[in-house]
């Protein structure tokens, strides 16, 4: 096989696998809290304690991914062209 045959091929099987990804699981863990929906604060012994909720994910813990947005956008777009 040549080299552009190669990443080709390579770059369609990340493509499809995302977009498998993105249909079969449209949210992930919020980058920013790792799924917890809070922060971690210490008191002055050093004690874990929940912190604040996390504003990114509205304390959820869950975050749309980007594929799954772009996707939700487009047939949105489609949807309100068509009428």
């Amino acid at each position: 096989m040549s080299l552009p045959v190669l990443a080709t091929a390579f770059l369609l099987a990340i493509t499809l696998g995302y977009s498998a990804k993105c249909w079969l699981s449209p949210f992930g863990d919020c980058r920013k809290c790792d799924g917890m929906g809070h922060a971690f604060k210490t008191d002055r012994k050093g004690r874990l304690k929940r912190g604040k909720d996390c504003r990114r994910c509205q304390a959820t813990g869950k975050r749309i991914r980007i594929g799954r947005w772009i996707y939700n956008r487009a047939a949105r777009t489609y949807r309100a062209g068509t009428r």
